[in-house]
């Protein structure tokens, strides 16, 4: 739950990298791939926390043991953090954490939060790749094209998943009819030899 919480406190306006305002990386302390459901909770939990629209809660020149200790802020993986740090709090109860990057003013400029990969990154570090606003929207409609295009391809089917479940069994046992009379061409071949 806390790398839950960092996602929109990480969320940052620049770009260059690959966390810009329109996509992120998020890596956390995790021991096995992530669910669908899994997935699917954490964007239903960010996404609601956009919807809230907080306003970013920003406090400056934090002696650093005040900031971890007395107000809980976490820091990320490798990061070195000086004396005096910088708080950012998305709801106090959610999203407090050290940083020193660029944040949103209120979490609704953000639109919609949408992970498009989930990964491994070494033994027990697992990473996101999540779009958000613009370009959230787009993966969305391109998905939603595909599936579109599988539909139309299938003559539209009633239930897509099990159109395609029985494509797949009508492939596979004609695989094993071509085998079969291959096997039965070399047989032939065999005795006229």
């Amino acid at each position: 739950h806390s790398a839950l919480r960092q996602v929109l406190g990480n969320h940052v306006e620049q770009r260059g990298s690959l966390v810009n305002d329109e996509i992120l990386r998020f890596d956390f302390s995790h021991n096995a791939k992530m669910t669908d459901e899994e997935i699917t909770e954490v964007e239903r939990i960010v996404n609601e926390k956009i919807r809230e629209n907080i306003k970013l809660d920003e406090r400056r020149k934090v002696a650093f043991k005040e900031a971890t200790e007395e107000l809980g802020a976490t820091g990320l993986f490798g990061e070195k953090y000086g004396d005096y740090v910088r708080v950012i709090t998305f709801d106090e109860n959610y999203s407090r954490e050290l940083c020193g990057g660029t944040h949103v003013k209120h979490t609704g400029v953000i639109g919609f939060f949408k992970i498009t990969i989930e990964t491994s990154v070494s033994a027990g570090v697992r990473r996101i790749v999540a779009v958000t606003a613009n370009k959230a929207e787009e993966f969305v409609q391109e998905q939603v094209a595909l599936v579109n295009q599988v539909k139309d391809l299938l003559k539209n089917p009633k239930d897509l998943p099990k159109a395609i479940e029985s494509l797949m069994n009508e492939k596979n046992d004609l695989t094993k009819r071509i085998e079969v009379l291959e096997n039965q061409q070399v047989q032939n071949i065999k005795q006229d030899l």
